[in-house]
């Protein structure tokens, strides 16, 4: 669906915030969360330089579509918990800096499982939205600082840490199925607590087998029974490359095609490295499912 086009770019902090729960509100009818990595192969393909950041805001402001910038500190979730809570807000405050000063106005999420990063990322950095691999289990004061923050939470589903979540893929039901119920318990615990922005990650290669998640995949739709905007990302993870026995860099073929089956199934964010063939995507099958 195309963004509102009352959606504005905010010029300062007090502005962004206004516009947070409304933004959150277009990424739901079909955004693209772009990620911006800072370091590894991802800086090949994502939304770190000059140009891509210029495109993604030129985008925004032709079509009405709703875009935002992921910063991470790394690439690989396992490689989070290594890095001290210092360096890992040092790093992001050299990321928001050039998303900032390129992207003014572009609505940013912070990667992180530390409640004390995300907090001091959202009240000194401006990020607007807190994206949680560890869906609140690794920290035990995040759900309440993002309570207290009011900001959007992306919630992925994933078992033990980074460093053994591949070890814990057994399942007593369908693997959909259990992590539709674990999702919707969270989510109510959320909401009692006063967090009403919540969105829902179902966690592709996070403590799941190849095979599972193609099953997650198949029936995507189950996860439209939590009620809240749904977000996949598939973007050149193992799930592609391990299948089609190629490497990252040559997942591109592969995501898209995990791209638009998330799309036909109702999916409402994409995360990606690569926005414009996923924004490609999206317009072909909104362009399919128009037809009468």
């Amino acid at each position: 669906s195309n963004a509102p086009d009352d959606i504005s770019w905010a010029q300062s902090r007090d502005e962004s915030d206004s516009l947070i729960a409304k933004s959150v509100d277009v990424l739901a009818q079909g955004g693209i969360l772009a990620v911006k990595g800072l370091g590894g192969f991802h800086l090949a393909c994502d939304a770190t330089s000059t140009e891509a950041l210029e495109k993604l805001r030129s985008r925004k402001k032709r079509d009405g579509k709703a875009f935002a910038v992921m910063v991470a500190t790394v690439n690989d979730a396992r490689a989070t918990c290594e890095v001290s809570p210092e360096e890992e807000y040092t790093r992001l405050c050299r990321g928001m800096e050039i998303v900032h000063r390129l992207a003014p106005g572009m609505l940013t999420s912070v990667d992180t499982f530390r409640a004390g990063v995300a907090q001091d990322c959202v009240e000194q950095l401006g990020v607007d939205i807190v994206n949680d691999v560890a869906g609140g289990t690794l920290d035990a004061h995040m759900w309440e600082t993002v309570a207290r923050l009011q900001v959007p939470y992306i919630m992925m589903h994933m078992r033990g840490t980074p460093a053994t979540m591949q070890q814990l893929t057994h399942y007593d039901k369908p693997v959909t199925d259990a992590v539709v119920e674990y999702l919707a318990y969270k989510i109510e615990q959320l909401h009692a607590m006063g967090v009403s922005n919540v969105i829902a990650d179902p966690g592709f290669g996070f403590s799941k087998t190849l095979e599972q998640n193609y099953q997650m995949m198949d029936h995507l739709e189950a996860f439209h029974s939590l009620q809240v905007p749904l977000l996949v990302g598939v973007s050149r993870k193992s799930m592609i490359f391990k299948l089609l026995g190629c490497t990252p860099l040559e997942s591109l073929n592969g995501t898209t095609v995990l791209n638009t089956m998330a799309l036909l199934k109702g999916v409402h964010i994409l995360r990606v490295h690569d926005v414009k063939p996923a924004v490609e995507a999206r317009a072909i099958v909104e362009a399919t499912l128009a037809v009468e």
